[in-house]
């Protein structure tokens, strides 16, 4: 199938300019970009949606650029935001310019074939144009009733403090005449035909259009095309976590971490976001989507989902990794198996203690998780008592008995212990 219908069946498509569609058949491959937002020293989940329009339209025969706004960055979009963003010095962007494109050389096909794809910064173009030239060659061609006239300013100068809106300034106006100069210098250069985007986007990129229109003295055409934002099924924004921003850097975002925010998709959410995030064929989605809806608490689209996503972005390694420390977890495996990086990760939102080592001489395991341990796992040695000769409770996922002293318990690389009090209460103790 070609491009366009790919996107549909896939829930990715939002939005294009007419003539669009027929642009994309032409035989020989056209150029097409996204621009990105280099105020942060890694993408994000909400990134990935787009970088999958990057991929697909590689896959459907074109050639895919990747602009990093180092100039556009200093100044930040208004689009979907209520407030100014806080201004990155130059030597802060191009240290996360050096970062995203890494991150995207594991999605696009980087080469010299006529598909190959490429990473251009804004800032290479606009470092030496000065004001008054960008005025006189630029800003003449579009008018201040144009410019107003799009959502993303109207809704920052329409809104008020309930809303939480302050207002626009001039640098952040001025945002979608940088974007659409951007695209034009593209055309010019690079023949760079089509801008595509989030559906946030789509008054920044046919800004773009007209643009390019109006300087080439009404012979240059360029198309739009836009893609769904992805929204859980409730329709809140997707790409958070209880810890906050799932980012694509490993030390940004753990790939333990990583894989396990993709494998608590919910059930409603998944079907979507297989076919927005893999690249999973339809008959073989909708067959995991048959095998899935036998047995949902097995979370065939989740695992499916988490592994092909995990390994794309992290590694084979990582995602083994993960899936190891995630068996550990839920499937009673060795803890001993973990390094304390992925031990710390997996135990990360549990309560965490400190003893001494010392007092792992004075006490058995009752006063360990009792005295030791200030009461924060058992407030009276008669209470833990009480649950170990019942059986319920576990050092380092063996079954603690009364008897049994804490020099006995074998410590995770020299100076952990894992304690578990029922079927889900977890303290990771540091022996100290």
């Amino acid at each position: 199938m070609d491009l366009i219908e790919e996107l549909r069946w896939r829930g990715m498509f939002h939005d294009m300019m007419p003539g669009t569609d027929e642009h994309l058949r032409q035989n020989a491959p056209i150029t097409g970009y996204i621009g990105f937002d280099p105020t942060a020293p890694s993408l994000h989940i909400g990134n990935l949606a787009t970088i999958m329009l990057l991929v697909h339209l590689q896959r459907a025969g074109h050639r895919p650029l990747a602009l990093v706004g180092g100039a556009t960055g200093m100044i930040g979009d208004p689009s979907g935001k209520s407030a100014e963003r806080n201004l990155l010095d130059e030597e802060a962007l191009r240290r996360n310019q050096a970062g995203i494109r890494a991150q995207l050389e594991k999605f696009l096909v980087f080469d010299d074939s006529p598909t190959g794809a490429r990473v251009v910064n804004n800032y290479d173009w606009f470092k030496e144009f000065g004001f008054l030239q960008f005025l006189r060659e630029v800003g003449k061609h579009l008018t201040v009733n144009y410019m107003m006239a799009k959502d993303s300013v109207k809704r920052r100068i329409s809104g008020n403090e309930e809303s939480g809106a302050e207002g626009i300034s001039y640098t952040e106006f001025s945002y979608q005449l940088l974007q659409g100069y951007d695209f034009y210098h593209l055309y010019k250069e690079l023949g760079t035909t089509l801008q595509m985007g989030a559906s946030d986007q789509w008054g920044n990129i046919t800004t773009g259009t007209e643009l390019i229109r109006r300087m080439s003295g009404g012979e240059g055409k360029a198309y739009a095309l836009t893609g769904q934002l992805i929204t859980k099924a409730d329709g809140t924004k997707y790409g958070k976590s209880e810890t906050g921003t799932v980012w694509l850097d490993g030390s940004m975002t753990s790939p333990y971490q990583f894989y396990q925010f993709f494998l608590g998709a919910a059930d409603a959410d998944v079907p979507r976001l297989i076919r927005v995030f893999t690249l999973l064929p339809q008959a073989e989605i909708e067959a995991l989507e048959a095998e899935h809806a036998q047995a949902p608490h097995l979370r065939t689209l989740q695992k499916a989902l988490a592994q092909d996503v995990t390994i794309r972005v992290h590694g084979q390694a990582a995602y083994e990794a993960a899936l190891s420390a995630s068996q550990v977890l839920f499937g009673g495996g060795d803890l001993a198996t973990l390094d304390e990086a992925t031990l710390l990760d997996v135990f990360a939102g549990v309560p965490r203690l400190e003893v001494s080592r010392a007092s792992l001489l004075e006490q058995n395991v009752i006063g360990l998780l009792s005295e030791a341990t200030n009461g924060a796992i058992f407030p009276s040695k008669g209470e833990a008592r009480k649950m170990i000769q019942g059986g319920g409770v576990s050092v380092n996922r063996t079954k603690a008995t009364p008897e049994q002293q804490a020099t006995e318990v074998p410590l995770l690389l020299g100076q952990y212990i894992v304690a578990q009090k029922g079927k889900k209460n977890y303290y990771l103790i540091k022996v100290v």
